[in-house]
């Protein structure tokens, strides 16, 4: 067995200090090494650049010399039974990824943290996480998906144990004075713990997520795991999330959970939002974390390893995590449409659809996605909506093919069946062969366009057939993706913006607007239109009160220098996306939830 030990050392200068322990043959060479990226996460981050002040010893506490042979490993040469490695880790990162350490609380994800024994990896290992010495810390708690040594209690500083190297480091860690709740589902205990202050009703949020929890369990027919976490990072302003196999990590902002002033039927958009990211995150312990790529079996964590599929993974868990809100009672029906609207306008709004498919973007996500540039809303189309809009035609297309025995839940559940079960990685073909068996003919032609094409995407006939009118809109407001189905003039700029102190720093410009036109660019602080200096409000004020085709004079800095330029005023587009019921009986076929037994 690996033993591995951390602790805070220094939680005021955010270091944990880690020792790896391991049993050696004498004069046997041993290489040492830290993944460069972690999973679901894929972009190299060189975790190793974070390890300080690392040596050696062996049984007898004698030095034994490391040799660094690249940014991530290191070898040594045993000269005794026993090696033991002693290292810090710098933890400044409060993501999802990495590890943080500071006086209110710690994390940390073991890709970034423990060393892999390269010789060794197939041994179980021991993890013994240890307290602070510091005396107000002593109400701090250990909140983690590995399994507790005998002895260890749930929530206590100890021994946790893993079957090997992989399991240990897709366990994340985190420690302080959290406030936790519990809830049973399938006869599974799930954990909800939040790291810092929050004024959230945790009784609700359980009531809440527990049918979110139902719902996945009975699409693939059982729960794979024996406990699950849901451990969120509480701040004053973030999102986003990360799988794991029995656990995910969250970050939201403190106001996104329910209000305990408000009644048990009311949910802000926020906590709306909350709940569809715990709804994807926990979807993936199906959907990537075992149903996965036959490039991800078995991970290879030192360098880039492309696959064309994440349109699926990512794609098919973003149809699901809204949907899922519906089909629990959690939103009703507009609402879930207006959400889907909001997917769809944001991919039709730009032309980055046009210039990459959907499998170019998943191959890409280790550069164009994940480093995205000032030119992205352009030039890529994310893998996770328009991935989304794919699994919404796949649904609709297998129900009606089989005419409402089947849908995108039963190719889910058959994916777990012989690919998740059972760890065999999937292929394109995989998820167009099943398509086909259970649509009765051969809908791979289709399916293939809508993988492979830079071409838009149209599931008006698809929509149709269900009762669903997809429309297409203008803008309501320049800086919105807000629709109106006004068909009046509604002014146009193509540009993202947001409010500074003094003027409007502009995030992002559409090809061809009228804000590219005028030499606008991410970055640039518009400062003056129509020498009327600019607020969100009076910018929006400004546009509302004049024709189309009005030219103005606007003044911006770029690099503190202050340029001029003209804009056009145009009518919107109609980019944004709508969906309206027009046949309830038609639509109740898309509502049902056909089983998969």
């Amino acid at each position: 067995m690996i033993q591995y030990q951390i602790s805070p050392c220094n939680p005021n200068s955010h270091l944990f200090e880690v020792l790896l322990s391991f049993e050696s043959t004498p004069g046997q060479s041993y290489t040492l090494t830290l993944p460069a990226w972690l999973p679901g996460s894929y972009m190299i981050r060189d975790f190793a650049k974070n390890i300080t002040e690392i040596c050696a010893n062996d049984n007898n506490q004698q030095a034994i010399s490391l040799s660094k042979i690249d940014k991530q490993t290191w070898t040594l040469q045993a000269s005794d039974e026993q090696v033991q490695v002693r290292y810090q880790v710098f933890a400044f990162d409060l993501s999802v990824r990495t590890a943080y350490l500071d006086s209110l609380r710690g994390f940390f994800n073991g890709s970034s943290t423990f060393l892999q024994v390269q010789e060794l990896s197939e041994l179980a290992c021991e993890l013994t996480i240890q307290p602070s010495k510091l005396t107000e810390h002593n109400q701090w708690r250990v909140a983690t998906g590995l399994p507790r040594a005998q002895g260890t209690e749930k929530y206590q500083f100890g021994q946790y144990i893993a079957d090997n190297y992989q399991h240990l480091i897709d366990c994340p860690v985190a420690i302080g004075e959290f406030d936790s709740t519990e809830f049973t589902v399938e006869g599974v205990v799930h954990h909800l713990v939040f790291t810092s202050k929050h004024y959230g009703d945790t009784e609700r949020l359980a009531a809440d997520i527990s049918k979110l929890c139902q719902h996945h369990i009975s699409i693939f027919g059982e729960a794979p795991f024996k406990e699950y976490w849901f451990i969120t990072h509480l701040l004053a302003n973030g999102f986003g999330g990360l799988e794991h196999k029995n656990s995910t990590i969250l970050q939201a902002s403190r106001f996104d959970l329910p209000n305990p002033q408000q009644s048990s039927t009311e949910r802000s958009e926020d906590y709306k939002t909350f709940l569809s990211l715990c709804s994807h995150e926990y979807f993936h312990a199906w959907n990537v974390c075992r149903i996965k790529p036959k490039e991800f079996v078995p991970y290879n964590l030192k360098q880039e390893s492309y696959t064309k599929q994440l349109w699926a993974f990512e794609g098919i868990t973003s149809y699901y995590d809204d949907f899922s809100l519906y089909r629990t009672g959690l939103i009703d029906f507009e609402q879930y449409l207006a959400i889907l609207a909001k997917a769809a306008t944001r991919v039709n709004r730009g032309v980055g659809e046009l210039k990459q498919s959907v499998t170019a973007s998943s191959f890409d996500a280790w550069t164009k996605f994940y480093q995205q540039g000032p030119d992205a809303v352009n030039n890529i189309v994310s893998y996770y909506v328009k991935g989304s809009l794919i699994a919404l035609w796949l649904d609709l297309t297998i129900r009606s093919k089989s005419n409402g025995q089947y849908s995108l839940d039963t190719l889910m559940r058959e994916l777990w069946i012989h690919f998740g079960r059972t760890n065999i990685g999937t292929s394109e073909e995989d998820f167009i062969n099943i398509a086909n068996l259970l649509c009765g003919e051969d809908i791979s032609s289709t399916f293939k366009h809508y993988l492979y094409s830079n071409e838009r995407i149209d599931l008006s006939s698809e929509l149709a057939s269900y009762g669903v009118e997809l429309q297409k809109q203008k803008f309501k407001k320049l800086n919105s993706v807000e629709t109106t189905s006004a068909v009046h003039y509604h002014a146009y700029l193509g540009a993202q913006y947001k409010a500074q102190n003094f003027g409007l720093t502009i995030t992002q410009v559409l090809e061809n607007s009228p804000a590219a036109k005028a030499g606008l660019a991410v970055n640039d602080i518009l400062i003056a239109v129509d020498k009327v200096k600019v607020t969100e409000q009076s910018l929006q004020a400004l546009f509302d009160h004049l024709p189309a085709d009005s030219e103005l004079a606007c003044h911006f800095f770029r690099d503190d220098q202050l340029l001029s330029s003209t804009i056009t005023v145009t009518d919107s587009p109609l980019a944004g996306i709508a969906f309206t019921v027009i046949d309830e009986k038609l639509v109740k076929r898309w509502k049902d939830i056909i089983s998969t037994e």
